[in-house]
């Protein structure tokens, strides 16, 4: 057995637990920017899950202009350590990891709009109940992003193309922006 055998495993953990964890604060963050309902129970599982670690780092880092400032540090530090423990696994020198955390960090957010738009579009298909918890929230997080382009697209016999033409727009984002900033920051992953 080769070395790569227990590592990818590990990689695999670690990127999924990390992950998932910065993905659930990056969604409180956003349910804030967005000023979706708090008594939702989907906002509720968010804010239990991310309110321990959340409290006390908000005594040393207060919110600045209505933006939770500790709930993106909190997604660059998870993010850090993800990439640091990622470096050592491949016998890499971590200390870049706190400069990496930065397009991860970016990407993470283009990942989760292009993700709750598109599984808003498909729950459009099966028409859901409008007051199910989930398609509220869903609705509340995507609205910011797919008002003004459904301002500038009108309906076409009954089709919304709106939500097409942000997820063609947060690709481009992605694309243009995530390389330069992995490239300057000297991202080896």
């Amino acid at each position: 057995m080769s070395s790569s055998y227990l590592i990818t495993p590990l990689v695999f953990l670690i990127q999924t637990l990390f992950g998932l964890y910065a993905a659930i604060v990056a969604m409180r963050f956003l349910l804030q920017w967005a000023r979706a309902d708090f008594h939702n129970p989907v906002s509720q599982f968010i804010v239990k899950a991310t309110s321990p670690v959340l409290r006390p780092l908000r005594q040393f880092i207060p919110g600045y202009q209505g933006i939770d400032v500790a709930s993106l540090v909190l997604i660059w530090l998870l993010t850090t350590v993800e990439l640091a423990l990622l470096a050592l696994l491949h016998g890499l020198l971590p200390f870049g990891a706190i400069g990496w955390a930065i397009p991860s960090t970016v990407e993470l957010f283009i990942n989760l709009f292009l993700f709750t738009i598109l599984l808003r579009v498909v729950l459009s298909w099966l028409n859901p109940d409008p007051y199910n918890p989930m398609v509220i929230l869903l609705t509340q997080l995507t609205d910011p992003l797919l008002r003004p382009a459904q301002r500038q697209i009108p309906v076409f016999s009954g089709v919304d193309f709106s939500p097409m033409l942000v997820l063609i727009g947060l690709t481009l984002l992605n694309m243009l922006l995530i390389p330069p900033l992995n490239w300057l920051v000297g991202n080896p992953f």
